[in-house]
């Protein structure tokens, strides 16, 4: 029997209906998991602008006995973390200075040490730290307590990410998050490029100095931290300490005048001396005393 010609119609009407609603869906963003407590480790992602803290599966598990020559900010970077897991006050930290000296592996050591107290790590990339008030706020009522680490931090002018930055260190109309605090390295002290220009803008009064507003903006954003730490190049026996301790510690051969004198030649070909050409020396030498011996 023919259907009614109004009958076919709707149900044409109602196939390309389902045929739309099925490209749109498609076509939609996928909605972001569910979010898993449960990891001890998270990358901020925000894949079509929602954003979720992605565990990460297998966290770096620098230990504090690996960084060699940084024992005073080794110290006050524990005690500060220790403060603040302990519900006690604590500072936010600005880790600055030469590079491949430990500054991330510093933050990542130390977070270690206190993983099992309850204490996460919230690794935010610069472009993402305008999402820094909503990270915040997404974690103010977990139980545990969380470090927020920006690494190799600096902006550039134009880059409005040290905004978010400044009202996540000292908050805006609400109070910083107590179960919060922020770990961040940059090569250099000042996360805002300075020029030349600037210093024409400071004042004299009364014999006081008074920068210019453009170079006041990029120290504020510096001073927000609460703890500064430093970290200089190695002299060449620190540096040879380092090599040292990393070739036992990969399971090398016993260190001599040869390793010495390789580990020397090492960081002249590199043109530096930090731990990180130490530990990339010892990856090399022990990697190829393996090759020979298998």
């Amino acid at each position: 029997m023919d259907q009614h010609p109004l009958a076919v119609y709707f149900q044409q009407l109602i196939d390309r209906t389902d045929t739309l609603l099925a490209k749109l869906e498609s076509s939609l963003p996928p909605t972001p998991p569910a979010q898993d407590w449960q990891a001890v480790a998270y990358r901020w992602r925000k894949p079509h602008d929602h954003g979720y803290l992605q565990p990460v599966a297998h966290p770096h598990r620098v230990q504090l006995s690996d960084l060699q020559n940084v024992d005073l900010q080794k110290d006050r970077l524990l005690a500060n973390t220790r403060q603040f897991v302990r519900g006690q006050l604590a500072n936010n930290v600005l880790l600055t200075g030469a590079r491949g000296c430990g500054k991330s592996s510093l933050v990542k050591a130390v977070w270690n040490e206190f993983r099992d107290q309850g204490l996460r790590l919230i690794e935010v990339e610069k472009t993402h730290l305008v999402d820094l008030p909503d990270i915040v706020a997404l974690v103010a009522d977990r139980p545990e307590q969380y470090l927020i680490f920006c690494d190799d931090l600096s902006f550039e002018e134009g880059d409005w990410g040290y905004q978010a930055l400044k009202t996540a260190l000292d908050g805006s109309i609400a109070a910083p998050s107590a179960n919060v605090l922020i770990y961040a390295t940059s090569n250099r002290r000042h996360l805002l490029p300075e020029y030349h220009d600037e210093n024409r803008q400071t004042r004299y009064v009364d014999g006081e100095i008074h920068p210019g507003e453009a170079t006041e903006e990029k120290i504020a954003l510096s001073e927000r931290f609460g703890l500064w730490l430093s970290f200089y190049g190695f002299s060449q026996d620190e540096y040879l300490t380092a090599c040292r301790h990393w070739c036992t510690t990969l399971g090398g051969s016993a260190w001599d005048n040869a390793a010495e004198r390789e580990a020397l030649q090492w960081a002249q070909g590199r043109g530096a001396r930090n731990g990180r050409v130490a530990w990339q020396f010892a990856r090399d030498r022990v990697g190829q005393e393996k090759s020979r011996d298998a």
